[in-house]
Formats: C-alpha cells, structure tokens, sequence
C-alpha cells in the first residue's frame, strides 16, 4: 500500500468521511489522483462512498470495518516497534525521550492540525 493510501485511510480514521477534495487537500495531491485512489481503495473495500445527509450533491468517502482494521493493525505494529526500539535504549536515553515527550505531543498535534485543515 502506498503511504497517500496509508495516510489518507489514517485521516479518515481521525476525522470521519470527507469529501474528495477535502483529502486531496489534506493528503496534498490533486483531486484527479485522489479519486484514482479511492477507486483503488474501494475496490479493495477499504472505503466506500455515501451520500451526505445534509447535501444531497454530496458524495463522501467512509472508512469500511476492514479499513478501520487495517488502521488499528497498522497502528499497532508501529506501536510494537516502538517499544522493541526503546526497549534498546540507555536509562539516561529513555529519561531524555520522557522528558521531550510533552514537546513531540505538540509538535503531533501541529501536524494533526496543519493535515486535517478545514473540516466539513
């Protein structure tokens, strides 16, 4: 799968359905290539399109269960690595990492920000 797959199956996760255009913004590719692939990623029922019930014009893109899936098992194997990793660190190294951890949730949540831009 590729990382704007990844990224926007991620970001449908975190911000519910959205418009096509609304992630081809977020994701930062254009709308043609973004509907390339939600195509793709329909077909591999990973997603499915909805109508929207405040605008009948309006088709969103929704995360199915093997969508979401595939998101939970992503996210938990790099929650895995990651604490084989830091499992391989140094006292003083583990006590640095906890100490900028206040700071990398900021910096998280900047990114969250700057990714989602307006929301629908």
């Amino acid at each position: 799968m590729s990382l704007t797959s990844a990224a926007t199956l991620a970001t449908l996760d975190r911000t519910g359905p959205r418009r096509i255009t609304d992630l081809a913004a977020v994701e930062g590719v254009t709308q043609p290539a973004m509907t390339a692939l939600v195509r793709v990623m329909e077909e591999s029922g990973l997603v499915e399109r909805r109508g929207d019930a405040s605008d009948k014009r309006v088709t969103l893109v929704c995360l199915t269960e093997a969508g979401a899936s595939y998101v939970r098992t992503r996210h938990q194997a790099g929650v895995h690595a990651y604490e084989r990793l830091i499992g391989e660190l140094s006292g003083d190294e583990i006590e640095a990492l906890a100490a900028a951890l206040p700071a990398l949730k900021h910096l998280a949540e900047l990114e969250s920000q700057d990714r989602e831009g307006p929301k629908r």
